[in-house]
């Protein structure tokens, strides 16, 4: 019986420390690698807004080419998109499928972002509403897209960023833009898409108007 409580007793000890190192680690997706993902998210736009920046149709894989800028998301929202969606890819930031069109070309741009974890860039992707500004900054340009529509479907939905949603053969006669992120919350079961399409474009050297960037509803 000493012996059977003994062996009990090594059991709990292991389970306790087994469930420390759980909450370590569950802390560790939810918080630090939100903190590291932000604080080089921040050096590379503040690098980009300096001047150094690559041409879209000039980017490999890894490489930042644009900002993205969602004012339902707050003022100081901005993330850097990087060309490619692969996992190192979107644990820095935003991604852009890469077979897709470049900004503001004809066709579906589309790029894809960390609900949770990582930076969650698309954390409050589900609060957007129809008209919602989302504003793409590249090297010589800003994009002017706005929120057009939402759907949730399953991962192997790819159909969402054909060059027409949903329609495979179809040509694309408009430049439109599709967000994807993982739904629910902490769960990769579905996807949440945003559609959107351009509704202007200026030049770096104009600005955006502020009125553009103002928050309805």
């Amino acid at each position: 019986m000493r012996v059977v409580r003994g062996l009990l007793g090594l059991l709990g000890e292991v389970l306790i420390t087994a469930g420390a190192f759980l909450l370590l680690f569950v802390a560790w997706q939810l918080w630090w690698t939100d903190v590291v993902s932000d604080t080089d998210a921040q050096a590379v736009v503040t690098t980009m807004e300096n001047g150094s920046w690559v041409q879209p149709e000039q980017a490999q894989l890894g490489d930042a080419f644009a900002i993205v800028r969602i004012p339902r998301f707050g003022a100081d929202y901005a993330r850097p998109l990087y060309q490619g969606t692969t996992r190192d890819v979107l644990m820095r930031g935003l991604g852009h499928y890469s077979d897709t069109a470049e900004p503001g070309q004809i066709g579906n741009f589309s790029i894809a972002g960390h609900r949770t974890t990582h930076g969650k860039p698309f954390n409050q992707i589900a609060e957007l509403k129809t008209g919602d500004v989302v504003l793409v900054e590249t090297a010589d340009t800003y994009f002017v897209y706005r929120v057009t529509a939402e759907e949730i479907v399953a991962p192997t939905q790819t159909s969402v960023i054909w060059p027409v949603p949903g329609k495979q053969h179809a040509k694309p006669s408009q430049a439109l833009l599709t967000m994807t992120s993982c739904h629910p919350e902490f769960s990769s079961r579905e996807r949440y898409v945003v559609h959107g399409v351009l509704d202007a474009t200026y030049s770096r050297a104009e600005g955006v108007p502020d009125e553009v960037l103002k928050v309805v509803g």
